[in-house]
């Protein structure tokens, strides 16, 4: 099977994302299927910490909300939070990953098998690294457009 990516073009640039369906295969299908409804489509990254990472995925622009789908089974593995990797965010509670998702500026490996891992950033993380900082920023940076192609 070809490789997948989520393609999204930010308010910053594009960036290219490569799904890991080996990693976390229920997470991977609901990224794609959240981008073909356009659920992701003027999101805002409501939460950006310079040297930690940039999150993103909440339809209230706030963190505290998800789609309409039923929260995930965590599918957590081994693969390390280091600088550019895709991970689902979730609340204290390990089977609570929905729609939102945060991108690894740097190493964050005391997350390691915490969070699942389901994609690595192959393309355009200066663009990641250009989003607006801050819990919220005054000016969220957000996906413009969220789309699925293969290599």
């Amino acid at each position: 099977m070809a490789d997948e990516y989520l393609n999204l073009q930010l308010d910053t640039g594009d960036v290219k994302i490569k799904l890991r369906p080996d990693l976390a295969p229920g997470h991977v299908a609901r990224i794609k299927e959240l981008v073909g409804e356009g659920f992701y489509d003027g999101i805002k990254f409501h939460r950006v910490i310079p040297g930690f990472m940039a999150q993103g995925g909440c339809p209230q622009g706030t963190g505290m909300g998800g789609s309409d789908k039923p929260d995930l089974q965590a599918e957590f593995n081994a693969e390390p939070h280091v600088r550019g990797v895709c991970s689902m965010a979730r609340t204290s509670y390990p089977h609570s990953a929905n729609s939102q998702f945060f991108i690894c500026f740097d190493d964050a490996t005391f997350l390691d098998r915490q969070y699942t891992v389901w994609g690595q950033v192959v393309e355009g993380m200066e663009n990641v690294d250009a989003l607006p900082k801050g819990e919220p920023p005054r000016e969220p940076g957000k996906i413009v457009k969220a789309s699925i192609s293969e290599a």
